[in-house]
């Protein structure tokens, strides 16, 4: 199938229409607030491109979720924008789209952007139908990987079905994987026990993303974690921001937080304390009754 590019077409009919109606704007701001409007125009215009079908209708006409989904992944391997209208086309099919989004998931060789995609449109669809696959890619993912960060935001949306998948799959997973099953966990106090273990033991860990891991423990819920965390906002490496995080959780868990002191050595208390400064000026008023406890975040 053709990849047309609809993000050329559009930007060629945009400049034509701001060409022609150009009196009617008295600046560019006028100009990109009125853009949502003439794309809806472009959607809903015959076009000669398309043998005057219209953008909008355009892929209304196949209602074959293999061509579809198949005509996505050409558009990623032709480095052709994909339009949203085709996007729109397969999620409209439902289940029939779902089974060949999965299949496409399973397919080698297949392009990231394409996985991706793939992936948020299942999540459109509600599918649980990936489950085990993307509890499964979490194993030995690395710590970053957009891929893997899209699949965990999609089982966290999968309810408690993913519960018991995730804790038995735990033990054969990695420190980073063992980290995204606790992000989604973290939900469930149910599974307390098993979580918050996993959660003490990689807070500890040497380059430990301590303040995310923090707020995991506070929605967990269990108060058992606040010898450790009051442990953590002691410790004088710490960082402002994290030590914002640890404070939040140790109090999400009704716990009391070390009062600490950050000075201008800090880069992130120099930076929260720049824009203090910036909003107190933006808002200074002659009303001393509005200013009051501006700097109370700040400690």
């Amino acid at each position: 199938m053709k990849c047309i590019d609809f993000d050329k077409a559009f930007q060629q009919y945009a400049m034509k229409w701001f060409h022609d109606n150009g009196k009617k704007y008295r600046n560019i701001d006028e100009m990109e607030a009125d853009l949502p409007e003439v794309y809806a125009r472009f959607l809903d215009t015959p076009a000669d491109f398309l043998a005057r079908e219209k953008p909008g209708e355009y892929f209304g006409q196949w209602d074959d979720a293999k061509v579809l989904v198949d005509w996505m992944e050409d558009y990623f391997k032709q480095r052709v924008p994909v339009p949203d209208m085709l996007l729109n086309r397969i999620v409209e099919l439902g289940e029939a789209a779902e089974n060949r989004l999965y299949a496409l998931l399973k397919k080698e060789r297949t392009p990231q952007e394409a996985r991706m995609t793939a992936v948020s449109l299942l999540a459109e669809l509600v599918s649980t139908l990936p489950m085990e696959m993307y509890i499964e890619w979490q194993k030995n993912r690395a710590a970053e990987d957009e891929l893997c960060d899209i699949a965990i935001d999609s089982l966290a949306q999968m309810g408690e079905a993913v519960i018991e998948p995730m804790l038995a799959a735990m033990d054969e997973a990695n420190d980073a994987g063992r980290e995204a099953y606790c992000s989604v966990l973290s939900h469930y106090p149910d599974t307390t026990g098993r979580v918050l273990g996993e959660l003490l033991r990689l807070i500890r860990l040497p380059g430990a993303n301590v303040a995310v891991l923090a707020g995991y423990l506070g929605r967990l819920g269990d108060e058992r974690a606040l010898e450790t965390l009051i442990d953590l906002a002691l410790d004088e490496d710490i960082t402002y921001l994290t030590y914002i995080e640890l404070r939040s959780a140790i109090e999400q868990l009704g716990g009391d937080a070390p009062e600490r002191t950050f000075d201008e050595s800090d880069p992130e208390y120099e930076a929260m304390a720049g824009m203090q400064t910036d909003w107190q000026q933006e808002t200074e008023t002659p009303d001393d009754s509005m200013r009051q406890g501006s700097g109370d975040y700040l400690q």
